[in-house]
């Protein structure tokens, strides 16, 4: 039996940070990804907490100096600077980023502040080389429309992402320097969440508005939700980053039970979670007397200009309509295809290849790349959106059969395409071909003939015509 979270009293809410495409947040240095190059930037720190605006020192930063850990930093200079470095001040804030952070604060239909003031927020678990993170408030108040009603959008930021984590041993960390600095747009809501699969189904519809704006990085480890989760009587915890939100309605569900079993309330904490679900203790929970501002940076004045030049795009749940309804695809075929970031491709070869089906299209696109990744774990990202022009050119012509489609996309990502090698049989030759097997094995029925069509021409040869042929040959 399901856990009643109403009567519960169950409360939650997510943070979402989606990581953006472009150089970095405070300096020019490109988001490479260069983490596997041999380092030619190597240097040591101990971190301190200090007082924030209050005057008080936040708790989770103590927490972290107390353990007196060495941070080791490791770099690629060819995607960070002296700014990851902390040796020099951040620079003006990346424009591009911030337009994408208005455009989401427009599709949440949040209120855009005045004055964008860049903050301080102190993190001493080595993380960050400064000992803080830089945080800017876009927006507040906006709305997420869910099938369980509207979630309230408490908060839009724009910060900067932290250091690749490498190595954790008794006295020191290893961190990548590669990842810290690139812009990371954060989405909170306020505690309107109704239970554990509506909290899956509000992180989605996040992506997918964040996704909207064409301007997300893609992949695991571009995107990660936190939870925060209280039922009555208990204090809130936050169950830290989840990549995958397949796990997240069963990781919530166990922690609602923790919480329910527990004798006396606990302080509010942050905890981790397991691939089985279940949650443990990471650190206590920060507080705002971490923030204090950025003084080495201006503010920026948010003006009308500004905000009419912010182009608002087309959600993506209404595009994945408009497909449906003008392609004949269906539901989940264009939701792939979202997923996928193959909507604008997928558009583009429909109209240039009228003798391929808009389905086959959006299958290949959507489910074929997936496919031969997992089954025989090539890179399919190597193709090219020209090489994918040239597969469904060829298959437009006649020139290859969709029959051979997967075979010719693992050919093009290993470099080894050969049209020769899957060039289509000719209609003389497939009905000569047929012709002799039915005169060679007389008798037999349909299936096991096409058994022997389909060896014969190695894919060479479209089924539906095979098929076609063979039934007039056996009339």
């Amino acid at each position: 039996m399901g856990l009643d979270y109403n009567k519960l009293g169950f409360k939650c809410g997510i943070e979402c940070h989606q990581q953006l495409e472009g150089r970095k947040l405070f300096c020019s240095c490109p988001a490479l990804n260069l983490r596997d190059s041999e380092p030619d930037i190597c240097f040591e720190r101990r971190l301190r907490a200090v007082a924030g605006e209050t005057g008080q020192v936040d708790k989770a930063a103590k927490h972290e100096m107390e353990k007196s850990r060495r941070y080791i930093y490791e770099g690629d200079s060819r995607d960070c600077c002296l700014v990851e470095m902390d040796e020099e001040p951040p620079h003006p804030i990346n424009k591009r980023a911030l337009d994408v952070a208005l455009q989401a604060a427009i599709l949440f239909n949040a209120k855009i502040v005045d004055e964008i003031q860049v903050m301080r927020k102190t993190v001493v678990d080595g993380s960050n080389t400064s000992g803080f993170q830089r945080t800017a408030l876009i927006a507040y108040g906006g709305t997420l429309e869910t099938s369980k009603g509207d979630v309230r959008i408490s908060s839009i930021l724009l910060e900067e992402e932290a250091c690749q984590l490498l190595e954790k041993a008794d006295d020191y960390t290893k961190y990548r320097l590669d990842r810290l600095g690139i812009p990371l747009i954060e989405i909170g809501t306020e505690a309107d969440i109704r239970d554990n699969e509506h909290a899956k189904e509000v992180a989605e519809r996040i992506g997918m508005v964040l996704r909207s704006t064409g301007g997300c990085k893609r992949g695991i480890g571009t995107i990660r939700q936190d939870v925060n989760v209280s039922i009555k009587g208990r204090n809130r915890v936050e169950i830290k980053g989840f990549q995958e939100i397949r796990i997240m309605p069963k990781v919530i569900e166990n922690e609602v039970k923790r919480l329910s079993l527990l004798k006396k309330p606990e302080e509010s904490h942050v905890r981790n979670f397991n691939k089985d679900g279940e949650t443990s203790f990471l650190r206590p929970m920060p507080g705002a007397d971490r923030l204090y501002p950025e003084t080495d940076l201006s503010p920026i004045m948010v003006t009308k200009e500004i905000l009419d030049n912010i182009e608002v795009p087309e959600l993506i749940s209404d595009r994945t309509e408009k497909l449906v309804e003008k392609h004949k695809i269906t539901h989940d075929l264009a939701k792939s295809l979202a997923k996928a970031g193959k909507m604008e491709m997928f558009e583009g070869l429909v109209s240039k290849f009228n003798n391929v089906k808009p389905a086959f299209i959006a299958s290949t696109l959507a489910s074929t790349l997936k496919e031969i990744k997992r089954k025989f774990n090539v890179d399919a990202d190597k193709i090219t959106d020209k090489e994918f022009e040239e597969i469904f050119s060829y298959l437009n012509e006649g020139r290859i059969s969709k029959d051979v489609v997967m075979d010719v996309l693992i050919d093009y990502a290993k470099g080894e395409f050969d049209i020769e090698k899957y060039a289509a049989a000719s209609d003389e030759d497939i009905e000569k071909e047929i012709g002799d097997i039915v005169k060679a094995r007389p008798g037999l029925n349909p299936g096991a003939y096409m058994g022997m069509i389909m060896g014969k021409f190695k894919g060479r040869i479209d089924g539906k015509k095979a098929m076609e042929i063979l039934k007039g040959l056996l009339k």
